[in-house]
């Protein structure tokens, strides 16, 4: 999943007051901007400052129940304040929290998740949990760049859109990347400005395996051969595999044959998973290990369980599960995925690994897997959460669930139904730092009877 944008409100922009104003700084928003209030008591939301800071600032953009602004000056700084590692910390839209702390962007994560839990689930867990880090930099293996033509600049821009999503971000570098796609972007920016098609693309997405790293070019319209050979040749030059997007998700295809498999390892669970360019996948490997580990430690099973895993993707969490259980079923949206799981539980031998399709917004009372009858639940939904299949879930008999979540807003509406409608306990809460130095919060909950 890519880092969050700033929060954009309905703006009135004519006769914006932009005279620089001193305001002192009350708290961090959920996306990374300081809170204050000016003197009318309207909060403002800015952008580069801390809790605890008196910055000068100057307006952004206003609506009736908030303004926007942006740090200008910071005369009396936060201890918490640090050098932001990026050149491009500021205008890139891509991390924003490169001026905190680590520890302290671990704990305002923190505060975030809990504050959730209790102000929209009326829940709060029993034990907060110590926060799963790993490297904070160079770790995003997949993402998205925008591309655009600048003609102002004479050159093509390829990167994160700015914080004003208006805009393409001209980048030189990013160090949250991996490093094999962070340290190319000048090159990426040369080779789409060359290309005779270079209007006609407005994105390129990259994705790293362990042993291949792919980059899928989206085109609106056919690339002449001399672009596909400058393609090509980028793509040997700088060890990617190139493919190529010239309609929706199913056109995607590589531009030379053969193209190298795209897979990761997961070693403690002797489990290999192939993927496709497009798919979705965890964009921290490291933090992804640990959070399997964490989430089968919270699970406790057993050899004879029946575990269900719900959201399942390509199988992170249902092929592991199935090296230490009797059997899991693992149900996803995506046709498409469903059948790379499949396929990655034949490579590694798991005949104990089933997998459905199925929509988990829509009803799936009648559906077979539902009442198959399970000892343990874990999922994995997207942003807007669970709620409409944990209402259809026969839950009387699964003691134990662990929920990972993307968003703590849905986790913590979920949370309230489980607890307050359903008879669990949250028994344990706490954050997985997938995206350092962005205001993302991943979330890991455990719920028992």
């Amino acid at each position: 999943m890519p880092a969050p944008l700033p929060f954009r409100s309905s703006r009135h922009v004519a006769r914006l007051d932009r005279t620089p104003f001193q305001i002192q700084i009350l708290d961090l928003s959920h996306d990374g901007r300081g809170v204050a209030r000016r003197e009318d008591g309207k909060a403002v939301f800015i952008a580069g400052a801390l809790p605890g800071e008196t910055v000068v600032a100057e307006l952004t953009a206003r609506s009736r129940r908030f303004d926007e602004a942006r740090t200008l000056e910071v005369l009396e700084a936060s201890p918490d304040r640090v050098l932001p590692r990026c050149p491009h910390f500021g205008t890139c839209g891509g991390c924003v929290l490169q001026h905190l702390d680590e520890a302290r962007q671990i704990g305002a994560k923190q505060q975030v998740l809990l504050e959730n839990l209790e102000r929209i689930g009326k829940v709060h867990p029993g034990e907060v949990l110590p926060p799963l880090t790993a490297g904070s930099w160079g770790y995003r293996r997949k993402g998205r760049f925008s591309v655009r033509r600048v003609n102002k600049k004479d050159k093509t821009l390829v990167g994160f859109r700015e914080q004003d999503p208006r805009f393409v971000a001209d980048l030189q570098e990013c160090h949250t990347t991996i490093p094999e796609i962070g340290m190319k972007v000048v090159a990426l920016s040369a080779l789409v400005d060359g290309l005779q098609a270079r209007e006609s693309i407005p994105q390129i997405e990259f994705i790293a395996g362990d042993d291949a790293i792919a980059l899928t070019v989206r085109h609106l319209v056919p690339l002449p051969e001399a672009d596909r050979a400058a393609l090509a040749a980028f793509g040997r030059e700088h060890g990617f595999s190139i493919f190529l997007q010239p309609k929706g998700l199913d056109s995607v295809h590589p531009l030379e044959e053969p193209a190298p498999e795209l897979s990761f390892r997961l070693p403690q669970w002797n489990v290999e998973l192939a993927f496709q360019p497009l798919d979705f996948i965890q964009v921290n490997a490291r933090l992804n290990e640990k959070m399997i580990a964490r989430a089968l430690e919270m699970l406790d099973t057993s050899p004879d369980h029946r575990v269900l895993d719900l959201f399942c993707g390509l199988g992170n969490f249902t092929l592991p599960l199935a090296r230490q259980v009797r059997e899991v079923v693992g149900v996803e949206g995506d046709p498409g995925l469903v059948a790379r799981a499949r396929a990655n539980a034949e490579r590694n031998g798991l005949a104990n690994a089933r997998f459905f399709a199925a929509d988990l917004t829509q009803d799936q009372r009648g559906t077979p897997w539902m009442r198959q009858g399970f000892d343990r639940l874990l999922l994995d939904p997207p942003r807007s959460g669970a709620e409409e299949v944990l209402k259809q879930l026969p839950l009387q008999d699964i003691d134990r669930i662990v929920y990972v979540s993307c968003h703590p807003g849905s986790l913590a509406r979920d949370a309230g139904f489980l607890v307050n409608e359903r008879g669990y306990r949250l028994v344990s809460a706490g954050v997985m730092d997938m995206f350092p130095h962005t205001a993302h919060v991943e979330s890991i909950a455990l719920f028992e009877r």
